[in-house]
């Protein structure tokens, strides 16, 4: 029986990727507003009842490929090392981000990793999908925040907090991927990007006074 579910379990997981696969392609070759979920459904040659069981919306099939991402600071911030603020923590997983060139990061020169990005960050209707992806991502790191330093000296604290933090984040991969885009390499970006993160780091400590500092 172990063995049998291990089968379905692995089966399962290879149409996932094959929608998913499907999906992207389909996405940048033809752009997203142009292609349908029954277009993608198509492709990966599943019906479109199979394809709502492994994604529940077309926004969902781009934003999958970052999901992974979505938990990552507040990890950061549950696995940061004895006596290492929340802060310090966070902007030491960033800098190991960009020095990795993680995709996650904008500073990845990839072709497909480039087009993927222009595909999130100029399609206005993934707009919505983004948000509800960075809310779940804030509440995530508030959390986190929480746990590791108490709410605050306001109900919002520890909210307020982690929005500062991710919209900081956004914005700088942001950067780093129109840098890419517009023709410049990983290796000029880099040092920019990397003083660039350390003084939004160093403006969140002086903003955010004691608090995960």
């Amino acid at each position: 029986m172990t063995s049998d579910l291990g089968l379905r379990e692995r089966k399962k997981l290879r149409t996932r990727q094959a929608i998913s696969d499907a999906a992207i392609e389909l996405f940048l070759r033809r752009g997203y507003d142009a292609v349908s979920v029954a277009d993608v459904a198509a492709a990966a040659e599943v019906s479109k009842p199979t394809l709502f069981k492994y994604f529940r919306s077309k926004e969902e099939l781009v934003l999958d490929r970052i999901d992974d991402h979505r938990d990552e600071p507040a990890r950061a911030v549950r696995e940061r090392a004895p006596g290492e603020s929340p802060l310090d923590a966070l902007h030491r997983r960033q800098r190991e981000l960009l020095d990795d060139r993680d995709p996650v990061t904008g500073i990845s020169d990839a072709p497909r990793v480039v087009a993927f990005h222009r595909l999130l960050y100029t399609t206005e209707s993934l707009a919505n999908g983004l948000l509800a992806y960075s809310v779940n991502g804030r509440e995530l790191l508030r959390d986190a925040l929480v746990e590791a330093v108490g709410p605050g000296p306001h109900p919002l604290t520890a909210t307020l907090v982690a929005s500062q933090i991710l919209t900081i984040s956004g914005l700088l991969s942001a950067e780093n991927w129109r840098q890419v885009d517009a023709g410049r390499t990983t290796e000029e970006i880099y040092p920019e990007a990397v003083a660039a993160l350390d003084a939004a780091y160093a403006l969140l400590r002086d903003g955010l006074g004691d608090y995960c500092g």
